[in-house]
């Protein structure tokens, strides 16, 4: 298994993270001697839809706090994220309630609904963990960042995506097309997991790491020369 707390320190020195990266992980068998979410199931929706939390964005609020195991029902509150994450389908959601909240609000579109990135295998496990602390090898890392760690990002990959609703769909992009994905976020996800409103997402495909980690860094170099400059030219104004 890769040093995935190495991997976490050279993120946060070439980004200044402020928040530990996030390790998401889809599996056929539960990783061994991780516990599982410990979230009660509160009483289902007219709709029959409930789950550990209020949508699986949730769970990375927790997961950057500590390691656990997730289940296809313990995200199954939200529609939206059961899609993007491959626990079920579009046809098998869209007259769930808050599928159709999200639709007569003009949130979406069904033709834009359709559109989304999707993991394409269901899983049988999404696992959750600090990136340091990862159990196993991680498929995606989640950061939370804001402008600047977003500007540096973008400059930093020329095939990069930027995209705003849903927030979850950035995981599959990385996942399934193995791109680097920029969220602005989106507001179901927002009033959800409490983020702030000056916090934006991004997505890694952790099979790519090195990679990253090396554009990540030459950015990095590049931005710090133009500091210099801007800061020195900037003195024959004061």
């Amino acid at each position: 298994m890769k040093n995935w707390s190495d991997v976490n320190k050279q993120l946060r020195e070439a980004l200044g993270l402020q928040i530990t990266p996030l390790a998401i992980s889809f599996s056929n068998d539960a990783p061994q001697g991780v516990p599982f979410h410990e979230g009660s199931m509160p009483d289902a929706s007219q709709d029959g839809r409930t789950g550990r939390v209020p949508a699986g964005c949730v769970f990375w609020m927790d997961g950057s706090e500590k390691a656990f195991t997730t289940v296809p029902e313990d995200h199954y509150n939200c529609s939206v994220g059961s899609v993007t994450h491959g626990l079920k389908t579009l046809e098998e959601v869209m007259a769930n309630e808050d599928v159709q909240k999200l639709v007569e609000s003009e949130w979406v579109t069904p033709e834009e609904a359709m559109a989304l990135p999707v993991i394409q295998e269901r899983p049988n496990f999404i696992t959750y963990a600090p990136l340091p602390q990862t159990p196993v090898d991680p498929d995606v890392i989640l950061l939370r960042i804001n402008g600047m760690q977003a500007m540096a990002i973008h400059d930093a990959f020329n095939d990069i995506e930027v995209a705003g609703k849903p927030q979850c769909h950035i995981i599959p992009m990385s996942k399934e097309q193995g791109k680097v994905a920029i969220s602005t976020g989106c507001m179901l996800s927002r009033v959800r997991t409490g983020m702030s409103p000056s916090e934006m997402t991004c997505t890694l495909p952790a099979k790519k790491i090195e990679e990253i980690l090396e554009k990540l860094k030459t950015r990095r170099k590049a931005n710090s020369a133009v500091t210099a400059y801007a800061n020195q030219d900037a003195r024959r104004f004061s």
